[in-house]
């Protein structure tokens, strides 16, 4: 009954985040000639990026604005670079993101040799332009993004725990994580690919609606009277998936897609997305055993507070998200 006071406690914490949080910067280098690069910093305004950190190139290199636009909550600027001698073994990256609260990704495409691409962070904020780059790294850094979206995107996590929490038996909820993890990776691959497109808003709204669904379904469930998630939980799981892809894609598209590594950046992100959903689903099973094995009577109670607390945390939500 501790465990699961804490849990409701973090729940009650998380309410006031925002579920969809995922707002890394975006730095871009591409060498167009000898000399030549040209480097796109795109900044969420929110969490500092904009406001304190700015670029950092080698003294060898002159900066030029070429643009600089507003758009979906951050700062795109273009800029024109002319640098003296090979960037090999030199260092790239930001200053000032030690004052912010959200990392920066940072993707070089130098000519003639693999993209390298890097995870930029308040401890660790510039890249050395490697000689010989790793092609893994670009599959690395959106694999790492996949697992921490969906552990860090509370809607998503509460989603998949309240499928956990609903269905009973190993083979219920793996079909119901596969419907999910189907349905969702559609709508990513979709949106990202421009073959579809869906505004953001209404979209985060029915992704809400979708985990307040799934809370009542767990308050109501009788043993005896079976509910609708319960009789087709692949079909529910597999049509709010649908939703929560929009959300991924949309989450996505704020940190941008490296041009020419869009497949492999795609296919990792999502895998990510799946490592990090198999560790909820495990998290979650392993919680409920532990209730089990202390408490066997009370298991049904547990179920029922945690219902009614995801159920307060995404009504919280629903409401901001329609209000917005």
């Amino acid at each position: 009954m501790r465990l699961l006071a804490l849990f409701i406690l973090l729940l009650s914490i998380t309410a006031t985040a925002r579920a969809d949080e995922l707002r890394p910067g975006y730095l871009e280098l591409t060498q167009q000639s000898v000399s030549a690069w040209r480097m796109v910093w795109k900044a969420p305004i929110k969490g500092g990026l904009a406001s304190n950190a700015t670029p950092s190139l080698p003294k060898s290199c002159a900066v030029r604005l070429a643009h600089r636009t507003r758009a979906n909550g951050a700062i795109v600027a273009a800029f024109d670079v002319e640098c003296m001698g090979d960037l090999a073994g030199q260092r790239v990256g930001l200053t000032g993101l030690d004052a912010t609260f959200t990392d920066a990704l940072v993707r070089i495409a130098p000519l003639g040799r693999p993209v390298q691409a890097a995870r930029l962070t308040p401890d660790a904020p510039m890249a050395e332009v490697a000689l010989q780059a790793d092609r893994a790294q670009v599959a690395k850094t959106y694999f790492k993004l996949g697992i921490e979206h969906i552990l860090a995107g509370f809607d998503h996590l509460l989603f998949v725990l309240s499928l956990v929490l609903l269905l009973t038996g190993g083979w219920q909820v793996a079909k119901a994580v596969t419907a999910f993890t189907v349905a969702h990776s559609i709508t990513l691959i979709a949106t990202s690919l421009q073959i579809l497109s869906v505004p953001r808003q209404p979209v985060e709204i029915c992704i809400a609606l979708s985990i307040v669904f799934l809370a009542v379904e767990i308050v109501k469930s009788q043993a005896n009277a079976p509910r609708l998630s319960e009789r087709i939980p692949w079909v529910i799981a597999f049509a709010f998936g649908l939703l929560h892809g929009f959300g991924f894609a949309g989450a996505l598209a704020e940190i941008g897609l490296p041009e020419g590594e869009v497949p492999v950046a795609l296919l990792t992100f999502n895998l990510g997305v799946e490592a990090g959903q198999l560790l909820i689903v495990g998290a979650g099973l392993i919680l409920l055993a532990m209730i089990r094995h202390i408490a066997t009577a009370r298991l049904n109670q547990a179920r029922m507070a945690m219902g009614y607390a995801i159920g307060s945390v995404s009504a919280f939500w629903l409401i901001e998200r329609m209000l917005a």
